[in-house]
């Protein structure tokens, strides 16, 4: 795409890319579509992360339990879940499970991108649970805590943190994952390129915006995680 942008090029090539940044952004305020399409990505991916963090950890916890029945459920559901593409289960979820509710499309994709996150947060949040030494949950015990304080104020902080670089993996993912969202009529960031690709037959300046644009939100969230990261290791140095 960038050879034949410069290939085709009647003048200089920086005139013509200035004449595209004027066309695919400029003109009619098209960058706009762009920033409004990031909004729906981030909707979307923050929505589902929270969504999938809370399926994930009662999964985890059905699959660490006693009752096979429970561990029977937790290992269907991953079974299903990871088995089959997220593209599918967005047009599952669409046009089979909700077309008669009239659920919003914004509702329908975090629902569908966090049942399918919460498939892999849960393999995330029980690695970080059986990372936890067996000492602490039995120096809990021997406080006199019951099963479930000791898990929960003792075992999940320490999984927390354990788990928290997989998790920021997860949600870098999930932003990444969302640009399927057009499939359901969404106008989320690479639809909005898409679209305004389709309007001038120009696809450089807002395919490459849409990039620039993932690309920044990432960077930034990857530089925030790793911050928050350092943090908790110098607390434990502490």
């Amino acid at each position: 795409m960038l050879l034949t942008f410069l290939a085709t090029s009647p003048t200089t090539w920086s005139e013509r890319l200035s004449f595209e940044i004027e066309r695919g952004l400029l003109r009619y305020d098209r960058w706009q579509s762009l920033l409004n399409g990031l909004g729906v990505t981030l909707q979307v991916a923050l929505g589902a992360v929270l969504l999938g963090v809370t399926i994930g950890l009662l999964l985890a916890l059905m699959r660490i339990s006693k009752f096979k029945i429970l561990k029977a459920i937790s290992a269907t559901y991953l079974s299903i879940i990871r088995g089959t593409p997220v593209t599918l289960q967005l047009l599952i979820w669409w046009f089979v499970v909700f077309v008669p509710t009239g659920l919003s499309q914004l509702w329908v994709a975090i629902i569908a991108f966090g049942v399918n996150s919460g498939a892999y947060v849960c393999e995330i949040f029980r690695g970080g649970i059986l990372a936890v030494d067996k000492g602490q949950t039995e120096a809990g015990r021997s406080l006199g805590l019951s099963g479930g304080k000791t898990l929960g104020y003792i075992v999940l902080p320490q999984a927390l943190k354990n788990a928290l670089p997989s998790l920021g993996n997860e949600f870098i993912m999930l932003i990444k994952e969302t640009s399927i969202v057009g499939f359901i009529g969404m106008v989320d960031l690479t639809r909005a390129a898409n679209m305004i690709n389709s309007r001038t037959f120009a696809p450089f300046v807002p395919l490459i915006s849409a990039g620039i644009l993932y690309w920044g939100i990432i960077t930034i969230l990857t530089w925030l995680l790793g911050s928050l990261e350092r943090r908790l290791r110098k607390s434990d140095n502490r």
